[in-house]
């Protein structure tokens, strides 16, 4: 019995820098194919979408990229019959030796209105042209607020100790370990944590990887949330009031407050869906193991999200 036409995963970002206060794009050439287009790849097995753009984009044109707004997807069908889907990213640049380590032999910056000349495929303008409208609005300047529920952990009828001590299980252990790939690829520069050791121990094998700091406070953990609820929503506003690439790591009886206030932020344009969603998500909460991407403009009160998507562990 015939499953259907395949599906090929592939993702990727539009590398992106200011020159003077222009914009400017990365474009990539293929010499198997002497094709021009933008950095993108097939997901590894159990690969998530956003980890696979941070590295293809890496692998393909040797720059380090944090993910920022999510930009229209690409779909077309294949020669052999399947349909590939490629989604795309803002890419702030934050560095990279410039090595290649892929299929590709040259990569150029461009003006906007140049890479459109240089496209070998239609397809590429739609995500070009997102991008410039996110340039001219000012809505590109972002950076991530990334809302973590702590990995899946010895239930509590099989552990005699104090709750805040009770650990990882071993299926919470790999997701920690999986996770630090999907956090790379927004790259965050602080990380805050409830002290429990279940909520510690997911977020650790980031920042051991990467030395990014991490900071508890007891105010994003159960007991000092049912001591004073306000701590964790302070704690969040404190966040906001930053304005920089953060991880926030914490527990299902603080997570419903933290998305009611970020729902209260989410931007209400018509057409868009991230209040709806924080709002859902405050009712029926992340699932364990799970990382809330929180795209955001703006600093204090001006901070506002734009854009949410949830990169849930494998079921």
């Amino acid at each position: 019995m015939s499953s259907g036409p395949r599906t090929v995963r592939a993702a990727g970002a539009l590398p992106y820098r200011l020159q003077a206060g222009a914009l400017q794009v990365a474009l990539v050439h293929r010499p198997r194919y002497d094709d021009w287009s933008w950095p993108k790849g097939k997901l590894d097995p159990g690969e998530d979408w956003s980890t696979a753009a941070a590295r293809e984009t890496r692998e393909e044109t040797g720059l380090r990229v944090r993910l920022g707004m999510p930009l229209p997807e690409a779909t077309y069908p294949l020669r052999d019959g399947s349909t590939k889907v490629v989604r795309y990213w803002a890419g702030h640049v934050l560095g990279g030796d410039g090595e290649l380590e892929h299929e590709v032999d040259e990569v150029v910056w461009l003006s906007p209105t140049l890479a459109a000349r240089r496209f070998s495929y239609e397809r590429d303008r739609s995500q070009l042209e997102a991008l410039v409208a996110l340039h001219t609005s000012g809505r590109l300047d972002t950076w991530p607020l990334l809302l973590v529920r702590h990995a899946r952990a010895l239930a509590r009828g099989n552990w005699d100790g104090p709750d805040p001590q009770r650990p990882l299980v071993e299926v919470g252990r790999r997701r920690a370990e999986r996770m630090v790939q999907v956090l790379q690829a927004y790259a965050p520069l602080r990380v805050l944590s409830s002290p429990s050791v279940r909520c510690v121990d997911t977020v650790l094998p980031f920042t051991a990887a990467t030395g990014v700091p991490l900071t508890t406070k007891k105010g994003l953990s159960e007991e000092g949330f049912a001591e004073d609820p306000a701590k964790s929503r302070k704690h969040l506003e404190k966040v906001l009031a930053v304005g920089e690439p953060i991880a926030v790591c914490t527990q299902g009886p603080v997570l419903p407050g933290l998305l009611q206030t970020l729902a209260a932020r989410a931007d209400p344009e018509p057409g868009r869906r991230p209040r709806g969603m924080l709002a859902r998500l405050a009712e029926v909460l992340l699932d364990k193991g799970e990382v809330l991407a929180c795209t955001m403009t703006g600093r204090g009160e001006d901070a506002r999200v734009v854009a949410v998507e949830r990169h849930r562990p494998p079921s």
